[in-house]
């Protein structure tokens, strides 16, 4: 079984963090584009709190 590189998970998660933003920021007030784009994020900060939780376990241990 390959290991998982929770950093480079966080990376990932960083990355369509910027790209939402940058999404939004082009959108210009496209009210659809910018709603899904806030549901986009609220996932996002989900995965981060996920993440983040399980590098505390890790590096706890």
């Amino acid at each position: 079984m390959d290991e998982i590189d929770l950093k480079k998970l966080d990376s990932i998660i960083g990355e369509i963090e910027s790209a939402v933003n940058k999404l939004t920021k082009e959108a210009k007030g496209i009210q659809a584009i910018e709603r899904n784009a806030d549901r986009i994020l609220a996932s996002t900060k989900m995965l981060k709190i996920n993440v983040s939780d399980v590098l505390a376990d890790f590096l706890g241990s």
